[in-house]
């Protein structure tokens, strides 16, 4: 039996202790927040769990694994306690707030011998990871470019702006479908409902893929409509996974192809093919239970986690480079891995 302990209950805390607490072979042992009206609510939900405001209460009980569900900018140091406490640890997206912090997360998890997962919620999409084997078999042929949209809304964050918000989501889907990483990134944004706090709403990213791959990333705070779609033109077909319709993948046998030959100006007509759309099964599951299914596998049989410290790193790398690029009106920015 994995025993877990849930630290903070805004959001995603409750969502997390939700799970383990239904999943077998695992048992929600310990929630902290430092709100005693929360955890007053947490009791009637799961009246056997042992609730406290002081998280250090969770780092000293027998719990196997530690869920950190805080901001941002506590991540690194409830997470850095936590593993020195010898506890396996699973961190909300971002890993960290700095590359530096990320990397001392890593670190400390390999020097302890700990599982660090980073709740890069979407890699356990069964959507995605559907995605990810249509482009890796070749059936949509060579990449030409990605173009993705994350918007609504809110939710407005107190502690961050928009790219650390959103844009983890999809440097991780990215990464994980083109199974590489970015060489250069460009990022511009506006600021319009904070502009005292300087938060950006709105940014649009520019990232190049290895093979010259691009890709558009546009995520915002501030639009009317909820819009989680990716748009994949490859050379063969095109692909589309909208994360909100009813059928989340949508392979188009459509593009243009070009003449072998064109020695006169009749002959160099391009061709467009219109031709079949198969939406692609997908057999859904909640992606959180399949991410926290993930993390007391790992912790029971001592395998890594999809999403790993590592992945999490790469993704803080890449956004301190695209923040970078913001706050310099769009300078591309060189990624370093």
């Amino acid at each position: 039996m994995v025993k877990i302990g849930v630290i903070g209950c805004g959001y995603w805390g409750p969502q997390h202790a939700r799970n383990f607490h239904d999943l077998p072979d695992t048992q929600l042992s310990w929630i902290s927040d430092l709100r005693p009206e929360r955890l007053q609510h947490m009791r009637t939900l799961y009246p056997y769990v042992c609730t406290t405001t002081d998280y250090r209460e969770v780092l000293d009980s027998d719990v196997d694994g530690v869920v950190v569900a805080t901001s941002v900018g506590s991540h690194y140091k409830l997470g850095s306690e936590a593993l020195e406490a010898g506890k396996h640890v699973l961190i909300e997206k971002p890993l960290a707030a700095t590359v530096a912090e990320a990397e001392e997360l890593v670190r400390l998890a390999h020097a302890r011998n700990r599982i660090l997962l980073v709740g890069h919620t979407f890699l356990y999409n069964p959507a995605v990871t559907a995605l990810r084997e249509i482009i890796q078999s070749g059936e949509i042929g060579s990449i030409y470019y990605i173009n993705a949209t994350r918007a609504s809304l809110g939710l407005y964050q107190p502690d961050v702006n928009v790219l650390w918000d959103l844009a983890p989501h999809d440097i991780s889907i990215l990464n994980y479908i083109l199974c590489s990483v970015p060489t250069r990134v460009s990022v511009h944004g506006g600021i319009y409902i904070q502009p005292q706090r300087g938060i950006h709403d709105v940014a649009y990213v520019a990232l190049t893929y290895p093979q010259q791959i691009m890709a558009q990333v546009r995520i915002s705070w501030l639009d009317p409509v909820k819009v989680r779609r990716y748009t994949i033109v490859g050379s063969r077909k095109m692909l589309v996974y909208d994360d909100i319709a009813h059928a989340k993948l949508v392979l188009y046998d459509k593009g243009v192809d070009v003449p072998p030959y064109s020695d006169t100006y009749e002959q160099f007509q391009l061709s467009y093919r219109h031709g079949s759309e198969q939406a692609y099964p997908v057999f859904w599951s909640e992606p959180l239970r399949n991410e926290c299914m993930d993390f007391a596998r790992s912790i029971r049989d001592g395998v890594p986690p999809i999403s790993d410290g590592n992945v999490g790193l790469q993704v803080v790398k890449i956004l301190e480079s695209a923040n970078r690029s913001l706050l310099n009106n769009g300078q591309s920015e060189e990624i370093v891995l």
